[in-house]
């Protein structure tokens, strides 16, 4: 029901494939970060949005909802409370996810282009 672990992990060949398209058209400059940048934080939001319709839907009547049934929902009592945890279980979801897609997004662009300079620079040595 959209549990967002393959989005957060969907953020490493995404961070390789932004950067494989970002660094041949730039030169090796700030314009390389700020465009990788853009585009994870783009793809966070897509995240956020998708996670907001799927969990916000399905949860949110349920928690103005005084005869709704919270505590049979599914997800995991982290709160000890039916409707605490239901509260921290869509923060999680819909907020700390994509923030962590956004973060494993970056670091995989950054190893990819830390990378393709060591690549570059034992070539040049060679």
């Amino acid at each position: 029901m959209g549990v967002p672990i393959f989005c957060i992990l969907f953020g490493f060949p995404l961070g390789w494939y932004i950067t494989k398209k970002v660094s041949p058209s730039l030169s090796p400059s700030r314009l390389i970060y700020y465009r990788i940048l853009n585009l994870s934080i783009l793809a966070a939001l897509f995240t956020f949005l998708m996670m907001a319709v799927i969990w916000g839907s399905a949860a949110m009547p349920m928690l103005f909802n005084p005869e709704a049934d919270i505590s049979n929902f599914g997800h995991p009592f982290i709160l000890y409370e039916p409707k605490a945890s239901l509260v921290g279980w869509l923060i999680l979801m819909i907020i700390v996810s994509p923030f962590l897609q956004l973060l494993t997004t970056i670091f995989a662009s950054f190893i990819t282009l830390m990378n393709n300079e060591l690549k570059n620079e034992i070539e040049y040595n060679k």
